[in-house]
């Protein structure tokens, strides 16, 4: 069993030789076969046999400074570092001689002569690498005194918020320098000084907090010592037990070890076997997880019969039986589909399967959507239709494997930023970059890595830019004519090839409309075609535009065109947002589809689901949330249950959805925070945070991963045991035991999860890629090895469409949106941690010709006005975006930017045009209507929030003006927080 592991796990030294050749060499008198390119410390480590080390970690590439693990190899002079020694065939290694330990104890008396003394009082005491190999050296006295020059008086860096620096504690084995370098390739820390001076420093002797450290935790998982530490295990001491995790944060998946003392999380360490991770993380899954035990959090379920009424706190049982008649009620008066259910991204699979069965079970519609769809559901249409599965291709690792890599409408520094350490060391070792954005990410021109091209692609017109590389790769003969012939449906390939042929859609002919060189583009297709092995990494800078199921087939059309299908490192990857963006999709939360993305109007997939849950289902399609929301306003429905999703916040044209709130009769949010939509819910049931669960999540990579309980949850329920309760009060019985079982329900329903239980996954490491079934029973890395999985690949036809969301001359600016690394989403969990030191509000990004045409400097607020509201900002004057673009981030409620945001939508989906909003700026000195109400609305729930803290969790609250969209709405009642 995975689920408690030791605290410290076993290290090999160095990396794993990659070669299948092996051969023979004698380590301590035992004859092993190794593999060639293994170091003498990794070989002896495979036969059982730890050398001493303290500079060697084997996710680093071997250093060889620390002179600790010196070995006597016979018919070699003097001894040789085990961890720069590479074995070779009848070598005759001795680890432990007479010699060997005099030296090493020697080393180690060095050391410690330069060390402070104070074992039992340092927070490392019995997880310090000094302290044991002191004891393996057998060091019992140090010769040398104190009275010299030393470094114990050093003083300790505190500016990092979740670390200390101690330098009076540093070996200066350089560590923490090459986990910075080799594992996260930031290169912020280097080792300052020679010899005796030498110290490891963050940049030009800055603080860490202001160097450019992005505090991923690489280097205090690599220092041996108490020199770089986590501030948590200073207060709390060191951990009694761990569990091992899954991260709640962006859709990469990393797999923590949460280290425990009782139901008290010590610190969150990122899991060396992890599978999406390999032992790395960001700041976020690494530090910022004191959101779960927050004083905001929410512990008591509450009722109201209006929103302009307080807040009433009630046992589980009376609010469950409210909210269960209240849908009764609405249903009785208004009918069946008068009522639906909202799943989220951040819940578990298990969670979110229990949803939509409750909605077309108990409630007995098809009503049912989910937050996934405003992100990547045309990713689910564009590669089904093309493909003929609704997910990514490859594993992370993959890249490793790859050529040439195209970004487009991503930035993984920020969003996925533990992929992108790994982006960033297979361009460090050669591989070509081209990036598709708007927006100069990090990856154009960084330090250390730097794009072959930047298309800076005018927001809007990806199908069109990409349609252009389709038209330079066909005309120009660089389609894997053997590939499409052999995988492809050879009528829609020639359509196709006909279509991106024409002289209209070459690059010359798109150059005004992409805002695109042609030259570039030309030469990037070019690139991408012949460079070998092409992966195709993107994002929501894709999807959220109302060609975003075309543009995701445009990536399909160009992955197949040029044979970059089937291997490894090739592929389509969508890059998810949150958590389990992939796996609330694959439960079947669409109102189109079940579980295992399979129409609700195929009637032998109906039946079977119908027999097994006992219970006749509606067989046409149900309504979308921009549906919902349309038919409130127009007075048919009436009834929502919202779980982990605050809509308020993250749905477009804010104005409209709160209008449509507020024409509900009953509202049910589950949330560990009060939210935004919160303003608008007659029932508030506490929700648990991922620290409470267990379960499973699915990452942009199919692979499906357990999530597992280390406390229990706050409120008393966790939050499958809240949906069971209300489907079992409103008749329809869910009674379930443990997420186990509604596991094995899902694979006994759902064809490509049919292999998937809690067991199945502790036996193959901790996670699982789907399909896992009959035909893969171990899972599926890569898809579409022999075929696709819709047998032939089907080309589809890409035809630019301008978006109604232009550029005019009242609104002559474009607006875009992205995220930044420390904070995340809508900032519900990232806004209650340290995290705000590093970003405290949302700016908008200007070009300085774009803001001196408005007399706009740095630091300025300006008014962003669209046809659907204003917010204000401050200006962040940068030539990260081109002239004509403006940029900001959504992490912040009172930023307002989706007050601005319109209600244009993909296509096919129906996910919201987010990237493109034609706006205007102005300088003003006052906020926004909308900043102005939230500011006002943030005091009183302030002091709402201090009063609870003082007298105890208030039943009532008296009535305060709450936040207000552009123009005025019915006025909800008061909450104590405002948050996801």
């Amino acid at each position: 069993m995975l689920e408690t592991v030791v605290k410290r796990e076993r290290d090999f030294g160095t990396p794993a030789s990659i070669s299948t050749q092996t051969i023979q060499i004698t380590i301590d008198g035992t004859e092993v076969d190794v593999a060639v390119g293994t170091s003498v410390m990794r070989a002896a480590a495979e036969a059982g046999i730890n050398i001493p080390k303290l500079c060697a970690s084997d996710n680093l590439e071997a250093f060889g400074s620390c002179r600790l693990c010196l070995v006597q190899i016979e018919g070699r002079r003097g001894y040789p570092a085990s961890c720069t020694t590479p074995v070779e065939a009848g070598m005759v290694i001795w680890t432990e001689t007479p010699k060997l330990h005099e030296l090493r104890r020697g080393v180690m008396e060095l050391y410690i002569s330069d060390h402070p003394l104070d074992c039992l009082t340092c927070p490392a005491n019995g997880d310090c690498e000094l302290q044991d190999m002191a004891g393996v050296v057998g060091l019992r006295n140090v010769r040398y005194g104190y009275n010299g020059a030393s470094h114990l008086h050093d003083a300790t860096d505190d500016s990092n918020p979740y670390f200390a620096y101690d330098p009076s504690k540093c070996i200066v084995c350089s560590r923490c320098v090459r986990a910075c370098d080799e594992v996260q390739g930031t290169f912020a820390l280097t080792v300052d000084g020679r010899g005796f001076a030498s110290r490891i420093a963050a940049g030009q002797n800055d603080s860490f907090l202001e160097s450019d450290c992005v505090s991923c935790g690489a280097c205090v998982q690599a220092c041996p010592t108490s020199s770089l530490i986590e501030k948590t295990v200073i207060d709390m001491g060191q951990s009694e037990h761990s569990v091992i995790t899954t991260c709640a944060y962006c859709g990469v998946g990393c797999a923590f070890k949460a280290e425990m003392k009782g139901q008290e999380v010590v610190r969150m360490v990122p899991w060396k076997d992890g599978k999406a991770n390999h032992g790395h993380s960001c700041v976020k899954g690494r530090f910022a997880w004191g959101y779960a035990t927050h004083q905001d959090r929410m512990l008591k379920p509450m009722i109201r019969s209006d929103i302009s009424q307080p807040w009433r706190e009630v046992s589980w049982d009376e609010a469950i039986g409210y909210a269960a008649s209240e849908l009764k009620r609405i249903q009785s008066k208004y009918g069946r589909d008068s009522i639906g259910g909202i799943t989220s991204s951040r819940c578990t699979n298990e969670e979110t399967y229990l949803v939509q069965k409750l909605v077309r079970a108990a409630f007995g519609t098809n009503n049912v959507d989910t937050c996934a769809r405003v992100c990547h559901s045309p990713t689910g249409y564009g590669l089904k239709t093309t493909l003929g599965e609704s997910a990514g291709t490859q594993t992370f690792d993959s890249v490793m494997h790859t050529d040439v890599i195209i970004i487009m409408g991503a930035n993984p520094s920020a969003a996925h930023p533990v992929f992108a350490s790994r982006l960033k060391r297979r361009l460090r070792e050669g591989a070509k970059l081209i990036v598709i954005d708007p927006r100069q990410i990090e990856f154009v021109n960084a330090p250390h890595v730097k794009a072959d091209y930047h298309l800076p692609v005018r927001p809007g017109t990806n199908t069109a830019l990409l349609t252009s590389m389709a038209h330079v790769i066909a005309t120009e003969g660089l389609v894997d004519e053997a590939f499409v012939a052999e995988r492809c449906e050879a009528p829609a390939f020639q359509q196709w090839r006909d279509f991106v042929s024409r002289p209209e859609n070459s690059p010359e002919a798109m150059e005004d409309v992409t805002g695109v060189s042609a030259l570039d583009l030309r030469a990037a297709a070019r690139l991408f075609a012949t460079h070998g092995n092409g992966s195709i990494y993107y994002g929501l800078g894709v999807t959220e535009h109302s060609q975003g199921s075309t543009t995701v087939m445009a990536i399909a059309n160009l992955a197949m065109a040029t044979g970059n299908l089937g291997r490894e490192g090739v592929g389509v990857n969508p890059l998810r947002g949150q958590n389990n963006v992939q796996g609330s999709c694959d439960m079947g939360s669409f109102p189109h589809e079940l579980p295992g993305y399979r129409h609700i109007s195929d009637d032998t997939v109906r039946a079977q689901f119908e027999q097994d849950w006992g219970v006749k289902l509606q067989p046409e399609p149900g309504l979308r949330i921009p549906n919902m929301f349309d038919a409130a306003i127009s007075g048919s429905f009436k009834g929502l249950y919202c779980q982990g999703e605050d809509i308020v916040q993250s749905d477009p044209n804010t104005q409209h959805v709160a209008k449509a709130l507020a024409s509900m009769e009953c509202i049910i949010v589950q949330d560990i925070f009060l939210n935004e939509t919160a303003k608008y819910a007659h029932v508030f049931l506490p929700g648990s945070s991922f620290l409470e669960k267990d379960g499973t999540f699915t990452n942009a990579e199919r692979r499906i991963s357990r999530v597992r309980q280390v406390m229990q949850p706050k409120a008393g329920l966790a939050d499958w045991e809240v949906t069971c309760a209300l489907s079992n009060a409103l008749g329809y019985p869910m009674n379930y035991s443990h997420p186990s079982q509604i596991m094995d329900e899902i694979a006994r329903l759902t064809p490509t999860f049919s292999g998937v239980s809690f067991k199945k996954i502790d036996e193959l490491g901790g996670s699982v890629q789907w399909p896992c079934n009959a035909e893969a029973p171990d899972g599926t890395p890569i898809m579409h090895v022999d075929e696709f999985v819709r047998g032939k690949g089907r080309f589809m036809i890409t035809k630019y469409v301008p978006s109604d969301e232009r550029s005019t001359r009242k609104y002559p600016l474009l607006l875009t949106t992205g995220r930044i690394l420390s904070q995340y989403n809508v900032g519900a969990q990232t806004r209650r941690t340290p995290n705000v030191l590093w970003h405290s509000e949302d700016v908008l990004e200007m070009h300085p010709h774009d803001a001196e045409d408005r007399g706009i400097r740095h630091g300025d607020m300006v008014a962003i006005q669209s046809r659907a509201g204003e917010t204000v900002l401050r200006a962040d004057i940068t030539e990260r975006v081109q002239p004509g673009v403006v940029y900001t981030t959504f992490h912040f409620p009172e930023s307002g930017a989706n007050v601005v945001t319109t209600d244009n939508t993909d296509w096919a989906t129906d996910c919201p045009e987010y990237k493109v909003t034609a706006v205007q700026a102005r300088l003003v000195s006052e906020p926004s209507t909308w900043q102005a109400g939230w500011s006002r609305f943030s005091d009183v729930q302030q002091s709402l929030l201090d009063g609870r803290q003082r007298e105890g969790q208030k039943l009532e609250q008296p009535a305060a003006t709450p936040a207000q969209p552009a123009q005025p709405i019915t006025e909800p009642a008061p909450i104590l927080s405002s948050q996801e």
